[in-house]
Protein backbone atom coordinates (compact mmCIF):
# COMPACT_ATOMS: atom_id res chain seq x y z
CA UNK A 1 0.00 0.00 0.00
CA UNK A 2 1.41 3.37 -1.07
CA UNK A 3 2.23 6.08 1.90
CA UNK A 4 -0.88 8.10 0.75
CA UNK A 5 -3.28 5.82 0.83
CA UNK A 6 -2.08 4.90 3.87
CA UNK A 7 -2.12 8.14 5.36
CA UNK A 8 -5.59 8.60 3.94
CA UNK A 9 -7.05 5.88 5.56
CA UNK A 10 -5.38 6.27 9.11
CA UNK A 11 -6.83 9.94 9.27
CA UNK A 12 -10.28 8.74 8.94
CA UNK A 13 -9.91 6.55 11.59
CA UNK A 14 -8.07 8.90 13.76
CA UNK A 15 -10.84 11.50 13.33
CA UNK A 16 -13.51 8.70 14.23
CA UNK A 17 -11.41 7.61 16.93
CA UNK A 18 -11.45 11.13 18.15
CA UNK A 19 -15.48 11.73 17.66
CA UNK A 20 -15.88 8.64 20.32
CA UNK A 21 -13.25 10.18 22.59
CA UNK A 22 -15.33 13.35 22.61
CA UNK A 23 -18.78 11.83 23.28
CA UNK A 24 -17.59 9.86 26.07
CA UNK A 25 -15.78 12.73 27.13
CA UNK A 26 -19.10 15.35 27.13
CA UNK A 27 -21.23 12.50 27.90
CA UNK A 28 -19.25 12.05 31.32
CA UNK A 29 -19.25 15.72 32.05
CA UNK A 30 -21.75 16.68 34.75
CA UNK A 31 -24.69 18.62 32.62
CA UNK A 32 -22.91 17.41 29.59
CA UNK A 33 -25.11 18.24 26.85
CA UNK A 34 -26.02 14.16 25.31
CA UNK A 35 -27.43 16.28 22.01
CA UNK A 36 -23.54 16.97 20.66
CA UNK A 37 -22.44 13.75 22.46
CA UNK A 38 -25.30 11.44 20.51
CA UNK A 39 -24.06 13.65 17.21
CA UNK A 40 -19.91 12.15 17.96
CA UNK A 41 -21.35 9.14 17.68
CA UNK A 42 -22.22 9.06 14.26
CA UNK A 43 -19.46 10.96 12.59
CA UNK A 44 -17.86 8.63 14.47
CA UNK A 45 -19.20 5.51 12.60
CA UNK A 46 -19.43 7.23 9.70
CA UNK A 47 -15.85 8.08 9.54
CA UNK A 48 -14.69 4.74 10.50
CA UNK A 49 -16.97 3.62 7.36
CA UNK A 50 -15.27 5.98 5.21
CA UNK A 51 -11.46 5.18 6.25
CA UNK A 52 -12.72 1.24 5.71
CA UNK A 53 -14.06 2.34 2.14
CA UNK A 54 -10.63 4.61 1.11
CA UNK A 55 -8.61 1.89 1.86
CA UNK A 56 -10.39 -0.77 -0.60
CA UNK A 57 -10.62 2.55 -3.38
CA UNK A 58 -14.03 3.31 -3.55
CA UNK A 59 -14.64 7.03 -4.15
CA UNK A 60 -15.84 8.83 -1.00
CA UNK A 61 -19.29 10.47 -1.35
CA UNK A 62 -20.84 13.38 0.80
CA UNK A 63 -23.33 11.59 2.65
CA UNK A 64 -24.49 10.93 6.21
CA UNK A 65 -26.14 8.25 5.64
CA UNK A 66 -24.50 5.18 7.30
CA UNK A 67 -26.90 2.13 5.79
CA UNK A 68 -25.40 3.45 2.48
CA UNK A 69 -22.14 3.50 3.76
CA UNK A 70 -22.81 -0.07 4.99
CA UNK A 71 -24.42 -1.38 2.40
CA UNK A 72 -21.20 -0.17 0.00
CA UNK A 73 -18.62 -1.59 2.14
CA UNK A 74 -20.65 -5.08 2.01
CA UNK A 75 -19.42 -5.40 -1.62
CA UNK A 76 -15.93 -5.23 -0.33
CA UNK A 77 -16.72 -7.96 3.14
CA UNK A 78 -20.30 -9.53 3.33
CA UNK A 79 -19.95 -9.25 7.25
CA UNK A 80 -20.77 -5.64 7.13
CA UNK A 81 -24.45 -6.61 6.96
CA UNK A 82 -24.67 -7.50 10.17
CA UNK A 83 -24.19 -3.81 11.01
CA UNK A 84 -27.53 -2.23 9.01
CA UNK A 85 -29.70 -2.17 11.60
CA UNK A 86 -26.91 -0.41 13.45
CA UNK A 87 -26.40 2.00 10.82
CA UNK A 88 -30.41 3.03 10.40
CA UNK A 89 -30.12 3.97 14.38
CA UNK A 90 -27.12 5.99 14.24
CA UNK A 91 -28.05 7.82 11.12
CA UNK A 92 -30.56 10.51 12.26
CA UNK A 93 -27.74 11.98 14.56
CA UNK A 94 -26.21 13.86 12.15
CA UNK A 95 -29.04 16.13 12.24
CA UNK A 96 -31.52 14.90 15.04
CA UNK A 97 -30.75 17.31 17.50
CA UNK A 98 -28.70 19.11 16.16
CA UNK A 99 -30.81 22.19 14.97
CA UNK A 100 -34.10 23.61 16.53
CA UNK A 101 -37.51 21.93 15.00
CA UNK A 102 -35.81 18.81 13.51
CA UNK A 103 -36.89 17.06 16.75
CA UNK A 104 -39.48 17.87 19.23
CA UNK A 105 -37.10 17.09 21.95
CA UNK A 106 -33.89 18.91 22.38
CA UNK A 107 -31.98 16.07 23.71
CA UNK A 108 -31.18 12.33 24.10
CA UNK A 109 -32.08 10.27 26.89
CA UNK A 110 -29.21 8.85 28.50
CA UNK A 111 -30.59 5.51 27.44
CA UNK A 112 -30.80 6.55 24.15
CA UNK A 113 -27.16 7.74 24.23
CA UNK A 114 -25.81 4.93 25.56
CA UNK A 115 -27.31 2.72 22.98
CA UNK A 116 -25.85 5.28 20.47
CA UNK A 117 -22.35 4.81 21.90
CA UNK A 118 -22.32 1.24 22.47
CA UNK A 119 -23.23 0.92 18.75
CA UNK A 120 -20.56 3.45 17.54
CA UNK A 121 -18.20 2.17 19.75
CA UNK A 122 -19.01 -1.78 18.14
CA UNK A 123 -18.78 -0.94 14.79
CA UNK A 124 -16.18 1.50 14.76
CA UNK A 125 -13.91 -1.51 16.46
CA UNK A 126 -15.39 -4.14 13.49
CA UNK A 127 -14.16 -1.73 11.12
CA UNK A 128 -10.59 -1.74 13.10
CA UNK A 129 -10.72 -5.45 12.91
CA UNK A 130 -10.60 -5.74 9.08
CA UNK A 131 -7.97 -3.24 8.30
CA UNK A 132 -4.29 -3.87 8.69
CA UNK A 133 -2.11 -2.30 11.44
CA UNK A 134 -0.34 0.27 9.75
CA UNK A 135 -3.56 2.06 8.95
CA UNK A 136 -4.99 1.61 12.61
CA UNK A 137 -4.13 4.67 14.70
CA UNK A 138 -1.28 3.89 17.47
CA UNK A 139 -0.21 0.68 15.85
Amino acid sequence: MDEAKRDLVRAWLIKSRNDLDTARQISALPGGHLDAAIYHCQQATEKALKGFLAFHDHGLERTHDLKRLVHIAAADDRSFSQWTDAAIILTPYATAYRYPGESAVLEPSREEFDEALKLATSLVTFVGSLLPPEVRPGE
